[in-house]
């Protein structure tokens, strides 16, 4: 699909978080193919830098770098590095999330006697799985910030668009860390939106509904590529019917990017959902 609308990135630098993902990997295509200079950041360095070698290989400008988001030091040395091979940060994309099984029930609903069966029930979450959970998110997108905002300062036209998620709207059953950790992305980004409004920095997210990534989709498809009934149930609650394609997110991203276009937007979260959030399922 590639550069969906007419958004010129040439000169600026773009750092992604998480970018050795389904989601964020298409992310760095599009904004190399847009122009950026685009630093790959990922805790999984081989996967950013396949991505990387890809983007150089269409004739971009990418590298890709070690990166653990929930660590404050390593996100400041790693900013310090993309600085002195790229410049300043232009644009951040705050990708790195996900959930973790210590912090999922096995039932949608509680089911008399699950409190003491062999199943791992809402009084079952751990507390270092949701703290893992909760962290990854939020604190994953509030120091990468932190590192790459002080870049931004003092220079008009910077953004920074956050992943929020629909589940941060409603929250979805068996994962309540991980759309309570959403739910404070959405609100954060209102936050950043103001706090940095007088610099001239944007803050956006976008809320995608469901798309098969790595980490979901054995919670959707069944070892030998059968839909689950989750996805049934999903498919059921989505208008368009379909899951999402990962190049359905890349308007959205460089529209929220043109600083021509989306000049006066911030602070928003944008549902890319197939009318997920519109449905009552009635």
């Amino acid at each position: 699909m590639g550069n969906v609308i007419n958004t010129d990135l040439s000169g600026k630098v773009a750092v992604v978080t998480g970018a050795g993902g389904v989601l964020c990997s298409a992310f760095s295509r599009v904004l190399a193919r847009a122009g950026a200079k685009v630093a790959l950041l990922d805790i999984n360095e081989s996967a950013a830098a396949q991505v990387a070698a890809e983007i150089s290989a269409e004739g971009g400008a990418a590298r890709a770098y070690k990166c653990n988001v929930l660590d404050k030091a390593d996100c400041l040395a790693v900013a310090e590095a993309v600085k002195g091979d790229f410049g300043p940060c232009d644009i951040l994309i705050n990708g790195a999330g996900g959930n973790n099984p210590r912090a999922t029930t096995d039932h949608e609903y509680y089911l008399p006697g699950d409190i003491d069966a062999d199943t791992k029930s809402f009084f079952d979450l751990e507390a270092d799985g949701v703290s893992f959970v909760f962290n990854l998110n939020f604190l994953g997108t509030l120091l990468p910030t932190q590192a790459f905002a002080a870049q931004m300062v003092g220079r008009p036209g910077c953004n920074i668009v956050n992943i929020s998620s629909m589940n941060a709207f409603t929250p979805l059953t068996k994962i309540p860390a991980y759309s309570g950790a959403k739910a404070a992305i959405s609100n954060f980004t209102q936050w950043l939106a103001v706090h940095f409004s007088r610099e001239g920095i944007r803050v956006n997210a976008i809320a995608p509904g469901f798309f098969v990534t790595k980490q979901n989709e054995k919670l959707l498809f069944n070892d030998d590529g059968t839909p689950t009934p989750r996805t049934g149930k999903i498919l059921a609650a989505t208008p368009m019917g379909r899951f999402g394609k990962a190049e359905e997110l890349e308007g959205a991203l460089l529209f929220l990017l043109n600083n021509a276009a989306a000049s006066f937007i911030t602070g928003v979260v944008l549902p890319i959902d197939g009318g997920f959030s519109a449905y009552s399922g009635v």
